[in-house]
């Protein structure tokens, strides 16, 4: 029998972070099947235990760019 694995789509707006319910950034798959979603504060907290666990991580962190400083006009 041979298993084919479907490339995990993009992260989306609607993709929730399982802790704290922001914008998950990371998807962690883990050998049972299931997964788990994280927005980027989170990801980087647990980030030494979830890579022990996961069997893909998926991480789209890059898609948060440093906010623009603010323009201030005198």
């Amino acid at each position: 029998m041979t298993t084919a694995v479907a490339p995990a789509s993009t992260l989306t707006a609607t993709d929730r972070c399982d802790r704290c319910g922001a914008q998950a950034y990371l998807r962690v798959e883990l050998a049972s099947g299931f997964e788990l979603l994280f927005c980027a504060h989170h990801a980087r907290e647990h980030e030494d235990k979830l890579r022990e666990i996961a069997v893909n991580v998926q991480d789209e962190t890059h898609k948060l760019a440093p906010s623009a400083p603010a323009v201030h006009e005198d």
